[in-house]
C-alpha cells in the first residue's frame, strides 16, 4: 500500500518537473517559433518522468497514466486562462497520451525489458511527440490572428508573432523536433533508469 502514495507524489512532482523544462503549453502567440524548443524539452521530460516511474512499478500502463496526470494539469491552465477571457484556441493542450502509449506498449512488447524501454521506447517519444504535436497545432484557428487579436500582457518584444518559414523539410520544426528529441530520448531515459536503481 506504500507504493500509492509514493505513485502521487512522483506523478505531481514529475509533472512540476515538466512544466519546468520549457513551454509546457503551446500558446498561440508563440506556437510556431517553440515549437522545436518544446519538442526537445517535452519529448525529453517525459521519457525521463515516465521511465522512472514505470520500472518503480514494473506495471505496462504506468506512461500513459503519468501522461494523462499531465494533460489533466495542462486543460486546468488552459481552463484558467478561458476564465480570464482569452478564447479556447488560445492555448493548445500539448499531446503526451500517445507518445507515453508508444513507450508503454515497448516495454510490455519486450517483456519489461528496460534496456529496450530505453532505447526503444525513447526513440519512439522523441519520433512521435512532434507529429502528433504539430497535427495538434494545425488544428487551431489561425495562429496569427489569434496572437494579434489577444496578445499576452507578459510577450517579451523578441516573442512577437512572425510567419512561420516551413518550406522545406530541413528547415521544418517536424524535422528538427523529431531528430532532436529521439536522439535525446534515449540517454536520458537511461538517466531516468539510472535515477531509479539508486
Amino acid at each position: 500500500t506504500t507504493h500509492y502514495p509514493f505513485i502521487v507524489v512522483v506523478a505531481v512532482n514529475s509533472t512540476l518537473l515538466t512544466i519546468n523544462a520549457g513551454d509546457y503549453i503551446f500558446y498561440t502567440d508563440w506556437a510556431w517559433t517553440s515549437f522545436v524548443v518544446f519538442s526537445i524539452a517535452q519529448s525529453t521530460m517525459l521519457v525521463v518522468g515516465a521511465i522512472y516511474y514505470m520500472l518503480f512499478t514494473g506495471v505496462p500502463g504506468t506512461a500513459t497514466y503519468y501522461a494523462t496526470i499531465m494533460t489533466i494539469y495542462t486543460w486546468v491552465a488552459k481552463g484558467a486562462w478561458f476564465a480570464l477571457g482569452y478564447p479556447m484556441d488560445f492555448i493548445t493542450v500539448p499531446v503526451w497520451i500517445p507518445s507515453a502509449m508508444l513507450l508503454d506498449l515497448t516495454y510490455w512488447a519486450t517483456r519489461r525489458n528496460k534496456h529496450a524501454a530505453i532505447i526503444i521506447g525513447g526513440t519512439l517519444v522523441g519520433l512521435s511527440l512532434p507529429i502528433f504535436n504539430m497535427i495538434n497545432l494545425l488544428l487551431v484557428r489561425d495562429p496569427l490572428e489569434m496572437a494579434f487579436k489577444y496578445p499576452r500582457p507578459t510577450l517579451p518584444p523578441y516573442m512577437t508573432p512572425i510567419e512561420p518559414q516551413v518550406g522545406k523539410f530541413y528547415n521544418s520544426p517536424v524535422a528538427l523536433g523529431s531528430g532532436a528529441g529521439a536522439v535525446l530520448s534515449v540517454p536520458i531515459a537511461a538517466l531516468g533508469a539510472k535515477l531509479n536503481t539508486w
